[in-house]
């Protein structure tokens, strides 16, 4: 395939070009990375260790600090090696694999919150059938379709741009192997490619924040019967949780739901979603849930317990 394609490897332009830029970049990235890393490792940590927290909703949690950990992982140790590496290149399998990896990882974490949101309308406005609906054996199994259903979106994003031939031009302008800035490189027609594209990214990022606009919908409307203390409590739960979605869906429509056009935007964008929501993600669930923060503090003090002993 690479002999047909003429091509063996690609070279990045990055977000920079300028060498005092790519310094302070490689600062900033390396920090917010190892943000990540702790952020999300600490509360899969948590939530496996505080047996109150082995619920629905942490078993979600933890699967989104997972996907984080890794979607993260696909381009951001790569973005920061490039900062302050002369010649930015990978190779024609390399930027296969980080666009395999990316949208699945980043797929992954679309329909991990679709199902977050429908545990949170299943205890909310099914309270008595709650246990029932998000028995363990239905957890397993939503979370393993939104996996499977990642896996799939993936391999079809990933045929539909790599089945093109590529023949001389190897310079995409971003920071990683994503689809639009690889399909400007194909000599071929990409039209049909393009519209495909569309509907496997754009429309499933969609049809998930439909869902989870209707799931919210309906958990507003059952808050109107409830006392003050639950409406409080729902509301936190629910508004971290529709941070979390916002800030990384909006920045999904903009770059998927369109033509395959790039602007100069674009590579801000994808830092947005790709670097700067995985960091925040673990500050919102702790610092406006009070389960992950009492777990938290109950693991320090068995901590600090064992030390003094």
């Amino acid at each position: 395939m690479e002999v047909a394609n003429n091509v063996t490897e690609f070279i990045f332009l990055g977000l920079s070009q300028d060498p005092g830029m790519q310094l302070m970049f490689f600062a900033l990235f390396l920090f917010f990375y190892i943000v990540i890393m702790v952020g999300n490792l600490l509360i899969l940590l948590t939530v496996f260790s505080d047996p109150r927290l082995h619920t629905p909703m942490y078993f979600f949690l933890s699967n989104l600090s997972f996907v984080d950990i890794a979607y993260s992982s696909a381009t951001a140790p790569k973005m920061i090696a490039d900062f302050v590496s002369e010649k930015k290149t990978i190779s024609y399998w390399g930027c296969v694999t980080q666009m395999f990896t990316f949208h699945f990882f980043g797929c992954a974490e679309i329909f991990v919150l679709t199902v977050m949101a429908f545990d949170r309308y299943a205890a909310i406005c099914q309270p008595l059938r709650y246990t029932t609906i998000m028995s363990a054996n239905a957890c397993i199994v939503l979370a393993s379709l939104s996996w499977l259903g990642a896996l799939g979106h993936s391999f079809v994003q990933t045929l539909l741009t790599f089945q093109l031939p590529f023949c001389h031009n190897q310079v995409i302008d971003h920071y990683l192997c994503d689809v639009h800035p690889v399909l400007k490189l194909a000599c071929a027609d990409t039209t049909l490619v393009n519209m495909l594209v569309i509907v496997n990214s754009g429309l499933i990022a969609l049809g998930c924040f439909l869902i989870l606009l209707a799931s919210y919908t309906v958990i507003l409307f059952s808050l109107r019967k409830r006392s003050s203390e639950s409406r409080r409590k729902a509301l936190s739960t629910c508004g971290s949780h529709f941070t979390v979605v916002t800030f990384f869906f909006v920045p999904c429509f903009f770059i998927y739901l369109r033509p395959s056009t790039t602007f100069p935007l674009d590579k801000a964008v994808s830092v947005f979603y790709t670097t700067i929501t995985p960091m925040l993600n673990p500050l919102i669930y702790t610092l406006r849930n009070e389960d992950v923060k009492n777990a938290m503090k109950r693991i320090w003090s068995h901590m600090v317990s064992l030390k003094e002993k």
